[in-house]
């Protein structure tokens, strides 16, 4: 029989190459992305790394690129189109992707599997058929180019990650409370805000932080569905790459790169919250 030091030797070895090879995995996904952080303080207008930023020179290091963003009128129409397009497209996702999970989650619900599916077939259904099909069915309500056509074509993309952030959340939760407060006369709007908000919040934030996320980073559709004037970010920086080479691009990625980080951090501490909260519960 084998000497329980040798299992712990075993042990601690094969933890110690989990541990190495998640490392290696990790730095082989994220090298690529912060690469692009030092380029984007290229005092030349190259994607490469010239003499003088490998030697550490000063003066090889600008920030030109940075205040181009703003001070280029097309850049500052981006970044606005972005954020008010994120936002209103935010909210609409959140308030229909709630309502549907705390539907979906009763179980008298009529073809719950089947409807769950079709609400969730935005995430499956490749990105440029959704992005063609959008395009000659808004068209016909003259809704192409406009603000609104691309909250709602955004709101239909971020809703599925809110329906599954909140039906998570719904999953450990005691139905009795609702029909407790219903049996003792609230009003179904005030057992939703008293009763079933307060549990579900973290759910419901995680989920309009990953709708957010996706109408800030996609493409696709602003390329189908965007007039002159509704250009984002992502749709300013696809015309850059083709249309003509600019570092500032790198710098954009940069800020949208620190960006995904605060809301990924957000997102763990709302994980984090969630679980606090289901262990005060349990």
């Amino acid at each position: 029989m084998a000497h329980p030091a040798y299992y712990g030797l075993w042990h601690k070895l094969g933890s110690a190459l989990l541990k190495g090879s998640s490392y290696v995995v990790l730095l082989f996904l994220i090298l690529p992305i912060l690469v692009i952080v030092p380029l984007s303080f290229n005092a030349e207008p190259f994607f490469t790394f010239t003499e003088g930023m490998l030697r550490f020179d000063p003066d090889a290091y600008s920030l030109r690129w940075y205040e181009q963003i703003f001070t280029d009128p097309k850049w500052l129409l981006s970044i606005k189109n972005s954020f008010i397009i994120g936002l209103f497209s935010t909210l609409l996702a959140t308030v229909l992707g709630t309502c549907a999970a705390i539907g979906l989650a009763r179980d008298e619900m009529p073809g719950r599997r089947f409807i769950t599916a079709l609400l969730l077939s935005p995430m499956i259904v490749p990105l440029i058929i959704t992005a063609a099909g959008m395009f000659f069915f808004y068209s016909k309500f003259n809704l192409a180019a406009t603000y609104t056509g691309i909250v709602i074509a955004h709101a239909a993309l971020g809703t599925p990650f809110v329906i599954i952030t909140v039906t998570a959340t719904l999953a450990g939760f005691d139905m009795s409370l609702v029909r407790a407060a219903l049996n003792l006369g609230a009003a179904p709007l005030k057992v939703f805000f008293d009763v079933i908000m307060p549990l579900i919040r973290p759910g419901v934030i995680s989920g309009a932080l990953f709708a957010f996320i996706t109408s800030f980073d996609e493409v696709v559709v602003i390329l189908f569905m965007a007039g002159p004037q509704q250009r984002t970010i992502p749709r300013q920086m696809f015309s850059g790459l083709r249309e003509q080479i600019n570092p500032t691009i790198l710098a954009v990625a940069t800020l949208l790169i620190v960006l995904s980080v605060i809301l990924l951090l957000t997102l763990e501490w709302l994980r984090r919250r969630s679980q606090h909260m289901r262990g005060i519960e349990n």
